[in-house]
């Protein structure tokens, strides 16, 4: 399926070479909407021409850090001159990016480019969603098309019905649990192209889009680009009764279409289950009786309407235990107005739950973070998993309600009744919070966001090694592009021992001239996805070195002009111990480079292929002007 959604917007409808130019039907930005429009406009960008662009402004609890990125024009903020290139803005409080754009915008057997990885859930609608840097952003939105790798699949065949207090969530656990992770690794280890994740068999039909767009939210976690489901009757009714018949199209896979492997799942041999605060899928009996200090209900990923509806009517007449905080984050607009209509929202509040807003820093725990020491259970996707982040555990909203009705966890089978649970069809789709440019008036006289200056490689280089993803508080360790880096706090990581210097942000590099800068050293997949997502933020960073790197997050880093290579785990170990890396001119780069780490010589791989590797060199997969988009 993603390859008949690729060849049809193609150059070269064979999707034959490392890269391949495609038309782009949805730009979706979220983590740094003012960078990727900088990026555009720095392209020669007056409107954009793609089909659907959206720019989502998730800051909803102002404080004094939010308005002064938006006054200084911060990247992860959002410029009030979207609505004149013709990017609507979202305003906070629609909702969480990632269901508001699955209700309103996205639409079946198309293309979306984005910023975020958790918009992999819009894949439950049958729309493909990959994750490009914001210079890759900025050239969608100025001339509609971008060089992408074609993908390789793997089929996940679902077969069974759910049982009683089993859901969607839990079956998305069950698939983390067998190792899909592995799968993916190896097939991107074989192809070096992205894996997309297609959902078939018989019961994949039998889910509802909401469900559906569960299951495709572990795409990210397990390295995968995307995840998709078939576009059906099921499709059909959900854009009906959203109001949106006519974005409809049929997707389905071709038959004896081949994929490079095939996981089967059973759903009714699937139990309650939970990740626990190390990732580990278990049952939900392994931590059965265990305090609970923390719940929160909603968020972006993980929970459908359904759910919702559910957890309110496990809860009516209970009451929260007095050392358990319930906190109920509405996925978006539409679902907050359907439980109040319902009397869901008033049980909820009847049995003590604080309705938060969809701030964006709820999901990366910045606000409401887990209680030290206690158990905290959620039913949204972590975040990468890196030292020193919040950790909590992830259950279904069924769990997650016997946990508020006993104040410990356990089955939710227990409550032996299931609850029958009616979603309306009549779903309020006033788009009041979005806001689109009238009549071509000026939203701002603010002057527009300017792109960064590009780094380019020039010479050999020597960088300082850093292990892991650099962190102060909370933030990046090396600072924003032009912008001067914060000191990196005793004990943390990148700091500098006592009576260091800790390393500068690398300036663009005078003619004839080496800068300087750092080489992190990752270790797991979630470093490295915790990177990609930091990237615009990590000035001197010029090179990831780490055991598996998805193409998608080097084709990421390439466009930023950060070099990626792969080492054998063997050499992980040792590698991390050394305090720098020589590498050679990028005129004797190849598909290996020998760095000499210390004074240890290691051949690395380049991970870079065809225009990538350009980009690398160039510092930015930037233009200097707008082309024609791609037929």
């Amino acid at each position: 399926m993603p390859q008949k959604i690729l060849a049809g917007r193609a150059t070269d409808p064979q999707l034959r070479g490392d890269l391949v130019q495609v038309k782009v039907d949805q730009v979706i930005l979220s983590r740094a909407p003012s960078r990727a429009l900088a990026e555009a406009i720095a392209t020669g960008m007056k409107k954009t021409p793609v089909e659907v662009a959206v720019a989502y402004d998730g800051t909803c609890v102002a404080d004094a850090s939010s308005l002064a990125d938006i006054d200084e024009g911060s990247p992860h903020s959002v410029s009030p001159e979207f609505p004149t290139y013709n990017i609507p803005i979202a305003r906070p409080g629609i909702g969480f990016p990632a269901p508001v754009h699955l209700e309103r915008f996205a639409a079946p057997a198309r293309l979306a480019l984005t910023d975020d990885p958790r918009l992999a859930t819009v894949g439950g609608i049958g729309m493909l969603s990959l994750v490009v840097s914001p210079s890759q952003l900025g050239q969608a939105l100025a001339t509609g098309s971008v060089w992408l790798r074609p993908p390789r699949s793997v089929q996940i065949h679902l077969s069974g019905r759910v049982r009683p207090f089993v859901c969607a969530r839990d079956v998305a656990l069950e698939l983390l649990r067998r190792n899909l992770d592995e799968v993916v690794r190896r097939i991107e280890g074989e192809h070096h192209a992205p894996v997309i994740l297609e959902f078939a068999g018989p019961s994949a039909r039998l889910l509802s889009v909401g469900d559906r767009a569960v299951l495709c939210g572990i795409a990210p976690q397990v390295g995968a680009a995307a995840a998709l489901f078939v576009s059906d009757e099921k499709t059909e009714v959900f854009l009906r009764d959203q109001r949106r018949s006519k974005a409809h199209r049929a997707l389905v896979p071709d038959p004896g279409a081949p994929c490079e492997e095939v996981v089967s799942i059973d759903l009714g041999t699937v139990d309650p289950l939970l990740m626990d605060e190390q990732g580990a899928v278990r049952p939900v009996r392994d931590l059965a009786g265990k305090p609970v200090a923390q719940v929160v209900l909603g968020g972006d990923s993980g929970v459908t309407l359904r759910d919702m509806l559910a957890a309110a009517l496990l809860l009516k007449s209970k009451r929260v235990p007095s050392r358990l905080d319930l906190l109920v984050a509405p996925p978006s607009r539409q679902v907050l107005e359907v439980l109040a209509q319902s009397g869901a929202l008033v049980d909820l509040v009847a049995t003590g739950a604080r309705i938060i807003e969809p701030d964006r820093r709820v999901v990366s725990s910045e606000i409401y973070p887990p209680p030290p020491g206690a158990v905290s259970l959620r039913t949204a996707d972590p975040e990468p998993r890196i030292a020193g982040a919040p950790s909590f555990v992830v259950a279904s909203a069924e769990t997650l309600a016997y946990a508020v009705a006993t104040g410990v966890v356990g089955d939710p089978r227990s409550f032996k009744r299931p609850v029958r649970v009616t979603v309306p069809r009549a779903l309020p789709t006033d788009d009041v919070l979005i806001l689109r440019d009238k009549k071509g008036e000026q939203v701002s006289t603010k002057k527009p966001p300017s792109a960064p200056p590009a780094v380019p490689w020039k010479g050999p280089l020597t960088l300082d090694v850093l292990a892991g993803v650099p962190k102060v508080n909370g933030h990046a360790a090396v600072g924003l592009r032009g912008e001067k880096a914060p000191a990196p706090a005793p004990g943390d990581a990148g700091a500098p021992a006592a009576g260091e210097k800790a390393p500068a942000a690398p300036a663009a590099p005078a003619e004839g001239k080496a800068a300087g800068g750092v080489a992190l050293v990752l270790s797991t997949l979630d470093e490295v996805r915790a990177v990609v997502e930091r990237a615009t933020d990590l000035s001197a960073v010029r090179a990831v070195v780490a055991p598996f790197v998805p193409s998608t997050a080097v084709s990421a880093f390439a466009s930023e002009g950060i070099a990626t290579f792969l080492v054998g785990a063997e050499a992980l170990g040792s590698i991390k111990e050394q305090k720098s890396v020589e590498l050679p001119a990028p005129a004797q780069w190849g598909d290996r480079v020998a760095a000499v780490f210390g004074e240890e010589r290691v051949e690395v791989a380049w991970l870079a292929t065809g225009l990538e590797r350009s980009w690398t060199h160039a510092g930015t997969a930037r233009q200097p002007a707008a082309s024609k988009p791609a037929r």
